[in-house]
């Protein structure tokens, strides 16, 4: 490789519009400041060719498995051609049952397994605590949630408790494939990998449902796919199932839906609201992972950039936290005026993405609706702006809309897309408008062992639950459950409860063992 030498004096220095006063430069002998640059630097300067970009005839699922995997896959692409639909594979058992990219990892997936049960202890807890009870023996759960470490940890977790456990992802860009091989490898019924196209996301959930011979009668859901799939498809299956547990925001509003259309045979647990999952994974959870994984695909720097926020729930207030503590200029969008309101007295300023929408560098979802950022936004951003979303569904940013002739889909890295207009303007599209985090990075283990033990408890609760105690409805976890979650992750923390004595007990009318606030309470 040929090296050009450069060598920068004082003199050009000072001949700069701006001088700059370091302390090298009060030497009457010329600074010398010797860079090297490779000749082949000057690629990364060029502007595609159009033999670069991709062409939109080919599928966006297909491409998302051009490259390893952003959350550290061990993802082999030497095979990403042949879908897993068309691999004949088997455990080490010999077992079938199971379809994902390749079985082969399934030791790399173990070694992430048992790194992320170090922080679920207490999830790990609950398995020994009631292993020997086996609370959820003749329990056939079929869960449609993401497939990462942590998620399986709750799945072998259930299997400790007696269930038998069919499971799909509820993302199709989300699954750790070496997590999902050693799920399979450990016999646990598993049907994903990343980079599923829509017509694979659906046939894996089916594979799931329909077996001879077995016949799920509980269900553990991620954005309500599932739970819909059942209901259309498996009526029967669905009259009979004994309880439906529902985490994302978009999940529950679908099942309150067919709740107030009285189509919900089945009782439902939101777990979602429920306070360990709202107060914990949901805030903290994002505050965390919006950065990492905004870093891990664009390696941007906050610091002075302007970013929208379309939400200002509990999603919304961890993003926009993390972003303010940067340095990052945050607007926030709402229609809620009390969300409104506490964004204003966080320090933000609420507008209307229009109004902004020309000058911002970063334009993030976080509301669970539908077409908050239109076609008519997106020719309105500036160059390099960042789009992406942090709500569980791909309904928030109209990608739809970005799938025509007139506009050129360039792959930058995996789940990175350059949309770029006939101007040569370019929007940056993260994950194709699907959830960031999961889909770009991974999340903080210890607060989705809040989530997951929060879950586990739900299917106990209804599992077990007698006849007549919940009815064909959508409830929350009991606040003794919620506390009680809380508590088990206490000790990891060192944190000492302070107990009441009878007199305060008494004063406040509380049991001295909780709970100790009342449904209504907000925290």
């Amino acid at each position: 490789m040929t090296i050009s030498s450069y060598v920068i004096t004082s003199d050009f220095i000072s001949a700069c519009t701006v001088p700059l006063q370091a302390p090298f430069l009060c030497s009457r002998q010329p600074a010398l400041i010797q860079i090297q640059f490779a000749d082949d630097m000057q690629e990364f300067t060029k502007f595609p060719t159009k033999t670069g970009r991709r062409s939109l005839s080919r599928s966006i699922s297909q491409s998302s498995t051009d490259s390893y995997s952003s959350a550290a896959s061990y993802t082999d692409s030497s095979d990403d051609e042949v879908s897993p639909r068309d691999k004949q594979q088997t455990n080490s058992k010999g077992s079938s049952n199971f379809c994902v990219k390749n079985i082969k990892q399934a030791e790399f997936g173990r070694r992430e397994i048992e790194i992320a049960e170090q922080d679920m202890s207490a999830l790990i807890s609950l398995r020994k605590r009631a292993q020997g009870e086996k609370p959820l023996a003749g329990a056939k759960i079929v869960g449609c949630t993401h497939i990462t470490a942590q998620t399986a940890v709750l799945i072998e977790t259930l299997c400790a408790l007696g269930a038998q456990c069919r499971w799909s992802a509820c993302n199709i860009y989300s699954t750790q494939n070496e997590v999902a091989a050693a799920l399979a490898e450990a016999g646990v019924a598993v049907f994903a990998w990343k980079g599923e196209s829509e017509d694979d996301f659906w046939w894996c959930i089916d594979r799931c449902v329909n077996m001879d011979g077995w016949q799920a009668n509980m269900i553990l859901d991620d954005g309500g796919d599932l739970t819909h799939w059942v209901y259309k498809k498996y009526p029967n299956v669905f009259k009979k199932i004994r309880g439906i547990v529902e985490e994302s925001v978009t999940g529950v509003h679908r099942l309150y839906q067919l709740s107030k259309a009285g189509k919900l045979c089945v009782p439902a647990m939101n777990v979602n609201d429920s306070v360990t999952k709202q107060k914990f994974d949901n805030l903290y959870c994002c505050r965390e992972s919006i950065l990492d994984g905004l870093k891990r695909t664009t390696d941007v720097m906050f610091g002075g950039k302007q970013v929208v926020v379309c939400g200002y729930g509990e999603v919304g207030k961890g993003c926009c936290a993390a972003l303010k503590a940067l340095g990052a200029i945050v607007y926030i969008t709402e229609i809620d005026p009390i969300c409104a309101l506490q964004a204003c007295m966080d320090g933000f300023r609420v507008v209307k993405l229009s109004e902004v929408i020309r000058q911002v560098d970063v334009v993030i979802t976080c509301t669970g609706n539908k077409n908050v950022v239109t076609r008519e936004h997106l020719d309105r951003m500036k160059n390099s702006c960042i789009v992406c979303n942090m709500g569980h569904s791909n309904t928030e940013i109209d990608v739809t809309s970005l799938r025509t002739p007139e506009l050129t889909w360039e792959r930058v890295r995996s789940q990175v897309d350059h949309v770029i207009w006939p101007d040569g303007k370019r929007v940056v599209l993260l994950a194709e408008g699907r959830l960031l985090n999961l889909s770009c990075s991974t999340v903080p283990t210890f607060v989705l062992s809040i989530t997951a033990t929060t879950q586990a408890l739900a299917l106990i609760e209804l599992y077990n639950a007698p006849e007549g105690r919940y009815k064909q409805d959508v409830y929350l976890l009991p606040k003794k459950m919620d506390e009680y979650v809380a508590s088990l992750h206490l000790p990891s923390f060192d944190a000492h409860l302070t107990e009441l004595t009878d007199d305060q007990a008494k004063y406040l009318g509380l049991n001295k063992n909780g709970p100790f606030k009342p449904n209504y309470y907000r925290y």
